[in-house]
């Protein structure tokens, strides 16, 4: 635990939370929240709580520095404690091909609809996707909007087609997950956390500490709501941040019943970054505007060697580890080459015109039909920047560079898209090419700045401590939408006169 003085806002955060009010806290890159909630519990000794972490390496981290009075835990965590131990006889094992779970589903038939073909596998597959999605909703019954939208198959008719004869499979799959002794599919997390949310649970605690609420699973959203009428919820997070809505995350802090108040002293980088991230924040929607720390300095300059390199796409992020090798440096991919390699083999299964049996992309059956999704279609246009890279270099060149992708640890740059990036920080960052420039209107103006492009952007540019090279982001300074960068305050902190910052959280 940290003995120091608190900054104003922090204290300000403090006393709102002693009083028993419900708390919202929009907390910026780098102001160090995770500390701010230390703050808190180590000064409430007559009450229990419990911190819920967004994954389990920063429940592992808290738990050594909150009082033991407070509970660390995942949402996972409290779930498995409850009724997930049931389950865990079911846990791990050989992964299951999608033809083996079709087999168990009883799941023999192929759909056709129009010049489409959903063979049983696929089939199986969009099953298990189905059954997901439910599970992290906080729905009670299985329903057409479960059924995730297919690459190529984004049309409403055939999406309704799709998802009537999937549900009674999908149904089936859910019985079988949600009864410990069931025998047929593999259990994962989020089944027995659906399970715990169905019995509308009891969370013991006088209070309630949210970590990165506005990524929060709508089913763990429901439970937490449940527990207002015996504990104090505080949520804690950055709204402008929000960028896992894709995969059905919600931000619950905006709305949420409670006082609103603010970090936005950041620990992580300079005066320079601050203007730069507060010009982002303009767009995100977001009224949070940040200092830079007094004693730290970021520069904004083009940077030959960077620590990291941030990009928007998959694709982006291999022609970036290919730049990165062909200047002699050591790569490393944050969370590894998986993804990369089975988009590479799909590449290749295409192009040899037999189909592929990559579950985003199994309805295409050739190189070509891919290429045009890609590039006409606005539902493939994520694809584009992949396409490009395998249509320049070939499939073999890819799958040779995820082979010589190294650990973190020992390689010198690490490539990360910034989804993965989200949480860290390194000293120097780059930003990728594949940041692109809004398409100009009709007068060739240049094109709005949408509010999801701009939490990227924000998101991706806060990474950085010292120096931030603005890459392929450069062209937001000229922008005609784009605000000057306005002075921001040089507020004076409590750890200025140490020289170090507390950690950001």
């Amino acid at each position: 635990m940290t003995t120091l003085e608190p900054t104003k806002e922090q204290a300000a955060a403090s006393r709102e939370f002693a009083a028993g009010r419900n708390l919202v806290l929009q907390a910026g890159a780098g102001t160090g929240k995770t500390t701010t909630l230390e703050l808190m519990a180590a000064a409430d000794t007559g009450r229990r709580g419990v911190y819920i972490a967004f994954n389990r390496a920063v429940k592992e981290q808290a738990a050594r520095k909150f009082p033991p009075r407070v509970k660390c835990s995942t949402g996972h965590g409290l779930a498995f404690g409850t009724v997930g131990f049931r389950y865990k006889h079911r846990f791990g094992g050989a992964r299951v091909p999608a033809w083996k779970t079709a087999e168990l589903l009883g799941l023999r038939h192929t759909l056709t609809v129009g010049q489409m073909l959903f063979e049983a596998r696929n089939l199986a597959y969009i099953t298990k996707e189905t059954v997901l999605r439910f599970c992290q909703s906080a729905d009670r019954h299985l329903a057409e909007h479960h059924v995730p939208l297919q690459r190529g198959a984004e049309d409403p008719q055939v999406h309704r087609v799709l998802a009537g004869a999937v549900l009674p499979y999908a149904e089936r799959a859910w019985q079988d997950v949600s009864d410990p002794r069931g025998d047929k599919l593999r259990v994962d997390h989020d089944h027995y956390l659906k399970v715990w949310q169905l019995s509308d649970p009891y969370i013991p605690g006088d209070y309630i500490l949210l970590d990165e609420a506005q990524d929060t699973n709508p089913a763990l959203e429901y439970v937490l709501m449940l527990q207002r009428g015996h504990a104090q919820l505080v949520l804690v997070g950055d709204s402008a941040q929000q960028i896992y809505s894709w995969r059905g995350a919600r931000d619950i802090m905006t709305g949420f019943d409670g006082t609103q108040l603010t970090l936005t002293q950041s620990f992580r980088f300079g005066h320079a970054l601050a203007e730069e991230a507060n010009q982002w924040l303009a767009f995100t929607g977001s009224k949070l505007r940040l200092t830079g720390h007094q004693n730290t300095t970021t520069r904004i300059a083009p940077a030959d060697k960077p620590e990291a390199v941030l990009c928007r796409t998959n694709g982006g992020a291999m022609a970036e580890v290919l730049h990165q090798m062909d200047s002699g440096r050591q790569v490393a991919m944050a969370g590894g080459g998986g993804t990369l390699r089975s988009l590479a083999i799909a590449a290749r299964d295409l192009k040899a015109g037999r189909g592929t049996r990559h579950p985003e992309l199994f309805l295409f059956k050739s190189w070509g039909e891919l290429q045009d999704y890609a590039e006409n279609d606005p539902a493939g246009a994520d694809l584009l920047p992949w396409v490009d890279l395998i249509d320049d270099l070939g499939t073999e060149i890819v799958l040779e560079a995820v082979d010589r992708l190294g650990s973190e640890s020992a390689c010198e740059v690490t490539v990360s898209t910034v989804h993965k990036a989200k949480g860290r920080e390194w000293s120097s960052v780059r930003i990728g090419e594949d940041f692109t420039e809004p398409e100009p209107d009709a007068l060739g103006r240049p094109g709005p700045i949408p509010r999801g492009e701009a939490r990227l952007a924000y998101v991706a540019v806060t990474r950085a401590r010292h120096h931030l090279d603005n890459g392929a982001l450069s062209w937001f300074k000229s922008h005609p939408q784009t605000p000057p960068a306005p002075k921001t305050p040089e507020r004076s902190s409590p750890w200025d006169s140490l020289g170090e910052p507390p950690p950001s959280g």
